[in-house]
């Protein structure tokens, strides 16, 4: 059996993403890669900047900031920037709606990102729902992996983007079909493709049966990064040979799997 260590390095992952409303994140402190970005959960779940500053230590550290929301609005309430301790880096965002106020939805995306990446012109900038307008400030496009993500970083670079490219997994360190169904099973059902495929009211964790288990452990495969270490080595190695620079995991079944 792999080592704690060896477990994650033989994955090939570039990074780590961590939620801190599920796990302490200082303990990325001790996790094989050199890069940890920190979702934004709400203000309430921001890491305390002592345990940031000590992250940066050793680790890069690249906070998810929504540049809608208060506190991280170039064009407005940027207070929570002065909070951060130096040598912190970013990962802009829209912002997911369940964190942002009716207020906070309404401000429009693409001058914030603008301003931000004006500031801050090292930051990664999530792509989710904003796609067209993440590529137009040539920053490095941060995405989900999708069944797509290999067709579409070909067709970049093809037509010349040359850009930086990082894509973001769920990553379950097993071939065991109910634990990755449990860990990512419902994460893959939100999916627009999967959603329309699924039978209604289909349970989406290692209780599906029928074609329900089987779209979901197919679209669990599309969606994440799953199966062995060395499995999972092999789908980052298919993802960098179409132009992927950097592959972000989640462990989606908990920080002790990396830790391992």
């Amino acid at each position: 059996m792999l080592t704690g260590e060896t477990r994650l390095s033989e994955t090939g992952l570039d990074a780590v993403a961590l939620k801190p409303a599920e796990c302490d994140v200082g303990r990325a402190a001790t996790l094989a890669v050199d890069v940890i970005t920190i979702d934004y959960e709400g203000a309430e779940h921001l890491p305390d900047a002592e345990v940031l500053a000590t992250l940066t230590e050793t680790k890069e550290v690249r906070l998810t900031t929504p540049v809608r929301a208060d506190g991280f609005d170039p064009l407005g309430d940027d207070s929570r920037y002065d909070e951060l301790p130096e040598g912190i880096k970013q990962v802009l965002v829209a912002g997911h709606s369940a964190y942002l106020t009716d207020a906070e939805r309404k401000r429009p995306i693409a001058p914030r990102l603008s301003a931000a990446l004006a500031a801050a012109p090292d930051s990664w900038v999530g792509t989710e729902g904003i796609e067209r307008i993440a590529l137009a400030t040539g920053g490095t496009q941060f995405d989900l992996l999708s069944r797509t993500t290999r067709r579409d970083t070909r067709a970049l670079r093809a037509a010349g983007y040359d850009g930086e490219l990082a894509v973001y997994a769920p990553t379950v360190l097993t071939d065991d079909e109910d634990a990755i169904l449990d860990a990512v099973g419902a994460y893959a059902s939100r999916r627009r493709p999967v959603a329309r495929a699924l039978p209604d009211g289909a349970a989406t964790d290692s209780s599906a049966t029928g074609r329900a288990r089987k779209v979901l452990l197919a679209a669990s495969r599309d969606y994440a990064l799953v199966g062995t270490p060395r499995g999972v080595r092999e789908q980052i190695d298919a993802l960098r040979a179409v132009g992927v620079d950097t592959v972000v995991g989640y462990p989606a079944r908990g920080i002790d799997e990396f830790l391992r």
